[in-house]
């Protein structure tokens, strides 16, 4: 039950941050860049991104549990039936201080959805996966790589033609305090299990 609230909390947070129209997370912005520019909708091409990098980490080494292939595909299922919702849909032609909260609520449901995904220990997500073998295998450390990479994909991302903006460095930035945030809260809480050792690192 926790990795399913937590995949749907995170894929709640996409749409959000996708809906304020003022940036997206790194890997959402190359998802929306192939969906302009293929038939793909942007749930099914965070889908096809996500298989496509768990299939390169497991290649390289990565261990793969039954949350790392859920979040490849649920996330991106939450994120179309989500905006199948045509008032969830419509959010993006609101006010923009609307869009801001819409903006940083996003980064905030990202964290707790991390947290309840995390904490169900059945497997790091595609993206992280690929940041800590990337890790191990150039002997670097783990915010090196995932800067490394998180830089790459958006800038191909925008290329394509994705959303970077304020929504971009709010994610960069706010997602690993909304992530420590949601796990003090939710220890506090009936929710509350025992966290594994992984990074506290988010990836959509």
């Amino acid at each position: 039950m926790s990795l399913v609230v937590g995949l749907f909390l995170f894929a709640f947070g996409i749409v959000l941050l996708l809906e304020s129209e003022l940036g997206l997370s790194p890997w959402d912005v190359l998802n929306q860049g192939i969906s302009d520019h293929t038939a793909l909708s942007f749930g099914t091409a965070n889908i096809l991104v996500a298989l496509c990098v768990l299939v390169v980490a497991w290649l390289l080494g990565a261990k793969v549990g039954p949350g790392t292939v859920a979040n490849a595909v649920c996330i991106g299922l939450f994120v179309d039936g989500l905006l199948s919702v045509s008032a969830i849909d419509s959010l993006s032609d609101s006010p923009l201080g609307a869009r801001i909260v819409f903006m940083a609520a996003g980064v905030l449901v990202i964290g707790f959805g991390s947290a309840f995904y995390i904490g169900a220990g059945m497997g790091a997500g595609p993206r992280d996966s690929l940041m800590l073998v990337v890790a191990d295998r150039t002997h670097t450390r783990i915010g090196v790589a995932r800067a490394a990479i998180e830089v790459a994909v958006t800038v191909f991302g925008f290329a394509l033609g994705g959303t970077v903006g304020i929504g971009t460095l709010a994610f960069a930035f706010g997602i690993g305090p909304a992530v420590e945030l949601s796990f003090w809260t939710l220890e506090r809480t009936p929710f509350a299990e025992p966290a594994p050792s992984l990074p506290q690192v988010a990836s959509g």
